[in-house]
This record gives C-alpha cells, sequence and structure tokens, in this order.
C-alpha cells in the first residue's frame, strides 16, 4: 500500500516538473519571437537599389558583395538580440562596396548564445576568399568574440568580450556609441582589458546603440544626435580602412 502511494507520488512530481520544463521551453522560445526589432524599410530599400553591390539571401546569410566581384577579404557580422538581420544591411553596404564580401548571419532564434554554428558555416558563403573578419553588434559582438580565434581581425559595433582575447595578436577594432544607453562607454571600457594591447577603442559622437542598425528606437537607449547618413558613413570610413589593413 505504501508503495503504491509513494509510485504516485513520484509520478505525479515527475508530471509537475515535466509540464513545467516544457512551459519553460515554450516561453522561451515564444520570447525569442515577440518584439523581433524589424529593419526600416527606407533605409533597406536603398540599399537594395545601390547598383554598386549584390544583395544575396543565401542558406549562410545575407551577403553583400561588390557588383564588381573583385574581393579578397570577407566579414561575418553577426546581429545584436532580436534584431532582424536585414536592419544592418544598410549600414554595412559601404563595406562592401569597399571591395569586402559582408555574410550577415541569422542567429538561431534571434539570439546569437543560442547559435553553437562555427566561423566556417558562415565563411561558406565565399570559400574563393582566405581572409576573414569576425564582427558583431551588442549581443552578437559577445559571439563574435568567441568566434575569433578562427578569424584574422575582430570587429565590435556597441559591444564588448566576455571571452579573454588579450593574449592574441588578433586586429581589434572596438566602436561605441557616445549617446549609448546599452553598452555604454564605460562598459566598453571596462573590458578593455580582455582585448589585445593593439585594439583600437574609438567612441563615435552622437550615436547610440541603435545608431549601429536601421531598425528604429531601442527601449533604455540613449537618443542619437548624429543621422543615419552620418553614421553610415563614419562606419563605413572606420571599419573599410581597418579591414584594408
Amino acid at each position: 500500500m505504501h508503495n503504491k502511494r509513494r509510485r504516485r507520488i513520484i509520478a505525479r512530481v515527475g508530471w509537475g516538473i515535466l509540464i513545467l520544463l516544457v512551459l519553460l521551453i515554450a516561453g522561451v522560445l515564444a520570447w525569442t519571437q515577440i518584439g523581433v526589432m524589424a529593419a526600416e524599410k527606407a533605409p533597406l530599400a536603398s540599399a537594395q537599389a545601390n547598383p554598386n553591390i549584390t544583395i544575396e539571401d543565401a542558406p549562410e546569410g545575407i551577403v553583400l558583395a561588390p557588383a564588381d566581384g573583385d574581393s579578397e577579404i570577407g566579414l561575418v557580422f553577426i546581429p545584436g538580440a532580436k534584431v532582424d538581420p536585414w536592419a544592418y544591411v544598410a549600414i554595412l553596404q559601404g563595406i562592401a562596396e569597399e571591395g569586402t564580401t559582408v555574410v550577415i548571419t541569422r542567429p538561431w532564434l534571434n539570439l546569437a548564445f543560442f547559435d553553437l554554428r562555427g566561423l566556417d558555416a558562415f565563411t561558406s558563403a565565399a570559400p574563393e576568399i582566405d581572409s576573414w573578419g569576425v564582427g558583431g553588434h551588442s549581443l552578437g559582438g559577445v559571439r563574435a568574440c568567441q568566434l575569433a580565434t578562427d578569424a584574422d581581425a575582430l570587429v565590435l559595433f556597441g559591444s564588448y568580450c566576455a571571452t579573454d582575447l588579450s593574449g592574441t595578436d588578433l586586429d581589434v577594432l572596438s566602436l561605441a556609441g557616445s549617446e549609448d544607453k546599452l553598452s555604454t562607454p564605460a562598459k566598453i571600457a571596462d573590458a578593455r582589458p580582455l582585448l589585445p594591447d593593439s585594439a583600437e577603442l574609438i567612441e563615435i559622437a552622437g550615436a547610440s546603440h541603435a545608431s549601429f542598425g536601421d531598425y528604429g528606437s531601442q527601449s533604455g537607449d540613449g537618443i542619437p544626435t548624429i543621422s543615419d547618413e552620418q553614421m553610415h558613413a563614419t562606419v563605413t570610413d572606420l571599419v573599410g580602412t581597418f579591414l584594408s589593413r
């Protein structure tokens, strides 16, 4: 009698735990799909009409390349948390114009830390390119740091590493925004010891966290005082010069 009662209690507890796990997983999955910040239509349409680049919706990601096909450098770029990958096409188009093939990834469940794929899962979009950098915005930059040892360079947009790269000879460019209230310049500076001594940290005056993409404003962020056009041009100049080295 006691054994039957014990088995019933254990069964009930087991089913209770299983139901809680199912509800938890369902809740997490729902959260990753709700509130994804969409790409703004006008900047994206302008980039899609740019005759100097090609845009391919490939299995590896969104691939931007110079229209003349002359590219010897690649950049794998990882979006921020719950940001539509297409929101980075406009700000990265200038880099593609200058000769870099850019692969914007589509993180699993819209969150980079869920995406366990290696760098080669994305560089396979352009196998003819031997020199690759990896970069990302916000949480995408944190993931980029984890993949950086397989790359030749690292580019961070409003982000910082949780991985210690200080002992490597990796080339690093870290861009911060003076009006970024999420990945603040102070937070980025505090994580500076995790980067190589040669890393370049540049603060863009007037840029907010959302200035590094084209998806509108973001909760908790500051108010940008730099125009989208100025931001695109500044990022193109800084990243283009860095990668060309």
